[in-house]
């Protein structure tokens, strides 16, 4: 009876205990009172702001296909924290997504610094995908079903998950006043973004007098100015190389030349330029038990010869060697040879001195002038082009990429109350939840170990490069290009061989004729031409990054 008792007790401990802990791992979405020039948290009326994109571009064929055949959806997370929260989710593995919203008015930085915030959540882990957001220029509004990678806008944002050189992005378009056009600044040194399936928080300001901050997770990670921080520089140097200045002919920047007359005079008697660095050492002597006839591989005596082992036309088959078993319980087996040791009497080829060249004129520069291109824009900041809308255009090979919570604005404070409201209390419960057994953060993309499982980390990556190939070939070798320098070897070895076999490689040899219990033996006749499969054409996949420049 008493151990009937105690059993219920634990239970019903337990059963409290599990109540608590889903109260304590449970909150409810509330959608928030902050006002700001964009604020979006893909409520029930989010398909009234967001437009998918709606952009073709031509197929080899000379016909049209649409750019972004991605899928986007708004719905809760796959593991949800926070009752009734959904976000906005780019669902298609190896495609482009793009979408796009419109702010009431156009906003940019003034007085007030310009502050954008995001949360983002790779729920399938992170493997090759895109989780930034472009704030496309002030004009965009009438153009939304149009929004493309040509869409121009004034800053990039966010983290981008690439195979290799994952990074924050923070990239804003300026205007080369002498030129007349529009050049992408990349910062130098973007911070490297967290690989995890847990939400993140993004967070970027920018103030008037152009510094900036950038921040994860609510932590600054990265902050200098838009004047120093930035590749290329916003004002280009105001002296330059000439470039028409060519170095003249009779330059001479040797500074040392050999002593033409210097001889070998003087040196010592048992000079010897010929004498080899090392010699055998006479000191040496062979280890006792050395076996001087027994060879370092014999026959291995448990082979056998194949059944379908023909020796009319295979030859005479011969077992496989393995190591003496003999040499490893002795010093060694075969011809002993004497070790080498450094030759006390080497003195190397004799080489004349070198002195101090009479012709020497200096390292040679072009001269510099003053740059023709100078300008100086002391306030790039201001001069950011005004934002007029928020897009997101993304290639992914992860699916189900999350964005919520997007807050474009000028009040870093109502910023960290928005982050308090939700980031904040998933952030604690994601985390607590992730180290709970029962619904761990198991990362079903985790990339296979080359230790563990060969086979599956090789298949891993052939399959990731194939379904990227067939989409953007271009990409996938850009992206993965050790696997696919891999492939071409893998196929050229295998063109190769049949190449070899069906007499493409190398000249032809005519078959021995010879009695054979085989009627099926292949004749000249039967050989075939092999033909090189054509890959079908890609569609374009614009670099980013670079200096780039538009119109």
């Amino acid at each position: 009876m008493r151990s009937v008792a105690l059993s219920a007790l634990v239970v019903l401990a337990s059963s409290t205990f599990a109540v608590a802990d889903d109260e304590e791992l449970s909150a409810k979405f509330v959608p928030t009172t902050i006002k700001a020039p964009f604020l979006e948290q893909f409520t029930d009326t989010w398909t009234e702001r967001w437009t998918p994109s709606g952009a073709t571009k031509k197929t080899p064929v000379g016909g049209e296909t649409f750019s972004y055949v991605g899928k986007w959806e708004v719905e809760a997370p796959i593991i949800p924290v926070m009752e009734g929260e959904k976000g906005l989710v780019a669902k298609t593995t190896a495609a482009h997504h793009a979408i796009s919203a419109p702010l009431k008015e156009p906003v940019g930085v003034s007085t007030e610094p310009l502050v954008v915030q995001y949360e983002v959540k790779f729920q399938n882990g992170g493997n090759c995908g895109g989780g930034y957001m472009k704030l496309l220029e002030e004009g965009y509004q009438a153009d939304g079903e149009a929004f493309s990678d040509k869409t121009p806008w004034s800053i990039m944002f966010g983290p981008d998950l690439t195979c290799p050189g994952s990074k924050v992005h923070f990239i804003f378009n300026h205007l080369n006043q002498t030129s007349g056009e529009y050049e992408e600044k990349h910062l130098k040194y973007p911070p490297v973004p967290t690989i995890e399936r847990n939400t993140v928080l993004y967070t970027l300001v920018v103030y008037s007098n152009n510094t900036y901050e950038v921040s994860v997770d609510g932590k600054s990670v990265n902050n200098g100015s838009l004047l120093e921080s930035f590749d290329p520089p916003v004002n280009p140097l105001k002296i330059i190389a000439d470039p028409d200045d060519k170095k003249p002919e009779d330059w001479v920047d040797a500074s040392a030349i050999p002593d033409k007359n210097a001889t070998k005079a003087g040196l010592p008697e048992d000079w010897d330029e010929d004498a080899p660095y090392e010699i055998p050492d006479d000191d040496a002597k062979k280890p006792e038990g050395w076996l001087d006839d027994e060879p370092d591989t014999v026959p291995d005596p448990d082979a056998e010869k194949p059944e379908e082992w023909d020796d009319e036309e295979d030859g005479d088959w011969i077992a496989p060697s393995i190591p003496n078993p003999k040499c490893d319980e002795a010093p060694g087996c075969g011809e002993w040879k004497r070790p080498l040791k450094a030759n006390p009497a080497y003195k190397g080829k004799w080489m004349p001195p070198f002195i101090d060249n009479p012709d020497y004129k200096g390292p040679w520069a072009p001269r510099q002038i003053p740059n023709p291109n100078y300008f100086e824009d002391l306030t790039p900041a201001l001069n950011l082009k005004k934002i007029g809308g928020v897009g997101i255009e993304i290639w992914t090979m992860t699916s189900d990429i999350l964005f919520s919570n997007i807050y474009i604005g000028h009040s870093i404070e109502d910023a960290k109350k928005l982050a308090a409201e939700t980031f904040d209390v998933k952030h604690a419960l994601e985390t607590a939840k992730s180290k709970d057994d029962g619904i761990k953060f198991d990362d079903e993309t985790q990339q296979a170990d080359w230790k563990e499982d060969p086979v599956a980390f090789i298949r891993e990556k052939v399959f990731s490069f194939v379904e990227l190939a067939k989409v953007d070939p271009v990409l996938a070798f850009k992206t993965k290009p050790e696997t696919g320098a891999a492939l071409t070897g893998a196929l050229l070895t295998l063109f190769g061989m049949l190449g070899a076999v069906f007499g493409l490689v190398g000249g032809q040899q005519k078959p021995v004729t010879k009695s054979s219990k085989k009627t099926d033996a292949p004749t000249p006749d039967d050989k075939k031409k092999e033909t090189a499969p054509v890959a079908p054409a890609g569609g374009e996949k614009h670099a980013e990054g670079g200096a780039k420049k538009r119109k």
